[in-house]
């Protein structure tokens, strides 16, 4: 028996407590340092709020992981800022460049070039896009609140978008774990597809 059910807690109360700040943790990591799998996370944690019975789970979930993922892009992009006016540059400057292949900033620079903050919502869905894209931003000076305000409607999607593969995964299976091994491989076959596919056409090339 768990110390939740000896206090009369019932038991998706106790995982609430615990699942929703750390899901807000890792995601603003995750945004900080882009390592964590984030999208993983948010679908895992739709499926548990799916099969839970407490009311708008699943909107919890969305709205704490669009507001972490947002909090992180924010941050780092001002970390960057920060580090772009400094005379020996930062560390964090000097990781988003070391995560921005010179071929996918040229991309994002173009895209930027012709379409605006609102490469920033795809950015954001298409995996390992943020980055180039960000440092796209800040190599063209981009105000802080211009990115946010384009960088919101991109948090929104991406967290949209992760919680759907987590709800379509969990509707499969009775038990949650079962619904969260599924989201996890769809999301990091999602996350490994842009990679080997431009392998491939090196390859051929």
């Amino acid at each position: 028996m768990t110390l939740a059910a000896v206090a009369g807690i019932p038991p998706e109360s106790t995982q609430q407590a615990l699942g929703y700040p750390s899901l807000f943790l890792l995601v603003v990591i995750g945004a900080l340092v882009p390592v964590v799998p984030t999208g993983a996370l948010v679908s895992s944690a739709a499926v548990v709020a799916l099969h839970q019975t407490a009311p708008f789970s699943l909107l919890v979930v969305f709205a704490v992981a669009a507001f972490a993922a947002f909090l992180g892009d924010v941050g780092l992009y001002w970390l960057g800022r920060r580090g772009m006016r400094s005379k020996n540059g930062s560390r964090w400057l000097e990781a988003i460049r070391d995560r921005a292949p010179e071929e996918r900033l040229a991309q994002a620079q173009a895209k930027l070039k012709d379409h605006g903050v609102l490469v920033l919502v795809l950015s954001r869905l298409v995996p390992a896009g943020r980055i180039p894209v960000m440092l796209a931003c800040l190599l063209a000076k981009m105000p802080l609140r211009r990115f946010a305000r384009g960088n919101l409607p991109a948090c929104l999607a991406w967290a949209a978008t992760y919680q759907v593969i987590g709800i379509l995964g969990g509707s499969l299976f009775k038990e949650p774990w079962e619904g969260v091994a599924v989201a996890v491989v769809l999301t990091l076959l999602l996350s490994l597809a842009p990679a080997a596919w431009r392998r491939v056409r090196r390859a051929h090339a």
